[in-house]
């Protein structure tokens, strides 16, 4: 009796683990190595895709053959960055991209603790996450807190002293 209930256990236990999902991963890395000065330093970007939908058939009792109905596909999509020190961390979205501001295009990348914005082959200015979801941008003569807008585009709000007002400026992200 005993081997009949243990039994009986696992198999509704093996049932109930089964998964009907469909999932599909995929994972492109890319290096990049930067020579300055300092030497050469490697950067491993490792971008993660995971697709996965649920498996469901249509109802329709009297065919043995059943068709797989059509579900909504869930994708989730991470960006891990390797620093050269051997650091790495996580990014949930990569807003890398080419933005637009009054005819002039800035390149915004990934770095090392946040992102770069350039352009021109200009120095470029340091973008750095807040714990709220915003960014500090640095440049050389004004910091400046960002965000990105629903649209994707980048928005600076930088506080004028001398006429005491917050000036917006949006840059478009270019499609591509």
């Amino acid at each position: 009796m005993k081997v009949l209930c243990i039994t009986t256990a696992l198999l509704f236990a093996c049932y109930a683990s089964a998964q009907n999902q469909q999932v599909q991963s995929e994972t492109k890395t890319t290096v990049t190595t930067v020579k300055d000065s300092d030497g050469e330093k490697q950067y491993v970007k490792k971008e993660n895709v995971e697709q996965t939908q649920d498996i469901q058939f249509e109802p329709d009792n009297n065919s043995l053959n059943k068709r797989v109905a059509d579900t909504p596909v869930e994708v989730t999509a991470t960006t891990q960055i390797t620093n050269p020190d051997g650091t790495t961390r996580t990014v949930d979205m990569d807003r890398s991209a080419i933005y637009n501001l009054n005819g002039r295009d800035y390149r915004i990348a990934l770095d090392a603790s946040g992102y770069s914005m350039s352009a021109d082959g200009q120095k470029p200015a340091r973008l750095r996450k807040t714990s709220i979801n915003t960014y500090i941008y640095r440049a050389k003569d004004r910091t400046s807190i960002g965000y990105f807008d629903t649209d994707g585009n980048l928005v600076l709000e930088t506080y004028d002293d001398k006429n005491d007002k917050v000036n917006v400026e949006k840059y478009i992200r270019a499609q591509p």
